[in-house]
């Protein structure tokens, strides 16, 4: 009998491998094949002359912030003023061609009238405003940040990445377009935040409400988010462009203890600093838990095909070995931030001074909201987890923002996506993904089709930093394809 049943086993092990080792062997590829990707229309696109008016765009200090009335808002608002006449100065057939409205007192709103109005427009987005030079790392940027300065290869500046570089190759696509005498057959927006570095609410916000209101329904939105990555995505050989289907919610908890404050020489057996430490140290102690779907899911189905055998086996395979997949992605943060409610504490204060017990110890944590998870979720989650009554809990309400919608790898917009990007960026692997932070795109989410995020700009694993980071950069080489890229995406899209 024992011999029967250890023979059952056995086979049953060996079927259960072979059903395992056959899925891996079977996964398809997603990708276009390279009979489904014509080559493009050569673009007439000047790549020197492009960088240089990124570089242009890059001296103007637009920085946001959230106080309307803080110190260099002023300022900040008659760089904005500037940039818009530099624009109008360096692209005048785009601003001849195309309406432009000024929209929320510093968003600029162009329509591009095409000839069918049968065909539902489309809203390409990028943003004017850009994140302050954190004080102190001024002098360890390799050229000033606000110079706009061409050298080695690059153009160097706060803002190049994140996010001039994507608002600059739209305009240069535009007038290279219209230079080449190209009409469309669609109509196109372009919607160009002011404040997306601060939420947009007074900027895209309002061009999407006042879109609303003229009764506009989009096929698809085209924002940045996700980009090609080279040497970044563990187990791909080739460079990946990631089409972002969603992006997650925001929220910030704030955690509170008061207690009666005093010197520091009579300290009560548990300070407000302790209890609230230790409510910091349990929130990180259990995060919310993983899942590989959604998003996420997509990415891995997309990939797995160009990953080598045993990888291929892992992901075809999820039904069986998904814990211990997703234990291998939780032990990197770029990988767990995809499959998970992140929980990142970011501040804590408490004494005015080193022998003093503070009346109140306050930390705030920030939650990235993976789709799937809600606003609502993470608070029961943090009270439960912390699960003490002398700290009171609450959400920072003014920026928090539920997960975006997840929308389709099948739709139009993404199908659109992905073929341009093959035909300018031939030997690219395209996937779809998640963007971990925040756009302006959410607030088109119930105007449009489908809401994709995607830069067309390639990033090596020393770029990451680069996003509201010191020595922000754009190769000069790649950026006419990313000129290039929108070009050929306004065009394939008015077919």
């Amino acid at each position: 009998m024992k011999k029967k049943f250890a023979l059952g086993l056995v086979l049953a092990l060996a079927a259960l491998a072979g059903v395992v080792v056959v899925r891996g062997a079977l996964l398809a590829s997603k990708q276009l094949p390279d009979s489904a990707v014509p080559a493009p229309a050569p673009a007439a696109v000047d790549g020197a002359a492009a960088a240089l008016h990124l570089a242009g765009a890059l001296h103007f200090r637009t920085i946001s912030s959230q106080d309307p009335a803080a110190p260099g808002a002023a300022e900040a608002r008659t760089e904005l003023e500037g940039l818009h006449a530099y624009l109008a100065a360096t692209y005048p057939r785009a601003h001849a061609a195309l309406a432009r409205e000024v929209v929320g007192g510093g968003s600029l709103l162009f329509t591009w009238k095409g000839s069918d109005a049968t065909l539902p427009p489309v809203l390409l987005m990028a943003h004017l405003d850009v994140v302050p030079v954190e004080p102190g790392t001024e002098g360890a940027w390799k050229h000033p940040p606000f110079a706009g300065v061409i050298a080695d290869g690059f153009v160097w500046g706060r803002g190049a990445l994140d996010d001039k570089g994507s608002l600059v190759a739209m305009l240069e696509a535009v007038e290279t377009l219209l230079a080449a005498g190209f009409a469309p057959k669609r109509t196109f927006y372009f919607a160009f935040g002011h404040d997306e570095e601060v939420g947009g609410g007074a900027g895209n916000a309002k061009m999407a409400a006042l879109l609303a209101e003229r009764g506009v329904h989009l096929a698809w939105v085209l924002d940045e988010g996700l980009a090609i990555l080279d040497g970044i995505v563990e187990g791909v050989s080739k460079p990946v462009a990631l089409v972002g289907l969603a992006e997650k919610g925001y929220v910030t908890v704030e955690l509170t203890v008061t207690g009666e404050g005093g010197h520091s020489s009579m300290p009560p057996r548990h300070t407000p600093v302790g209890i609230l430490g230790a409510a910091v140290a349990r929130l990180e102690e259990h995060p919310l838990p993983a899942s590989i779907e959604g998003p996420a899911r997509a990415m891995f189905d997309w990939l797995a095909p160009e990953m080598s055998f045993s990888r291929r086996v892992a992901f075809a395979n999820l039904w069986l070995l998904g814990p211990l997949v997703e234990q291998l992605l939780a032990a990197r943060p770029a990988t767990d931030a995809l499959i998970r409610t992140t929980t990142a504490p970011t501040m804590i204060e408490g004494s005015v001074k080193e022998n003093v017990l503070p009346a109140k110890a306050r930390a705030l944590v920030n939650f990235r909201v993976r789709p799937g998870d809600s606003v609502a979720a993470v608070l029961d989650h943090v009270r439960a987890c912390v699960d003490d009554d002398r700290v009171a809990v609450k959400a920072i309400s003014e920026f928090a923002s539920e997960p975006s919608p997840v929308s389709s790898a099948d739709g139009a917009g993404f199908a659109l996506v992905h073929r341009t990007i093959r035909e300018v960026f031939p030997r690219v692997l395209v996937a779809p993904g998640l963007v971990t932070g925040a756009t302006d795109s959410r607030y088109y989410a119930g105007l449009a089709d489908g809401v994709y995020r995607f830069f067309p700009l390639w990033l090596g694993p020393d770029d990451r930093a680069r996003f509201h980071g010191t020595d922000e950069r754009v190769p000069v080489d790649h950026y006419a394809d990313a000129v290039r890229f929108y070009a050929q995406l306004l065009r394939n899209a008015s077919l």
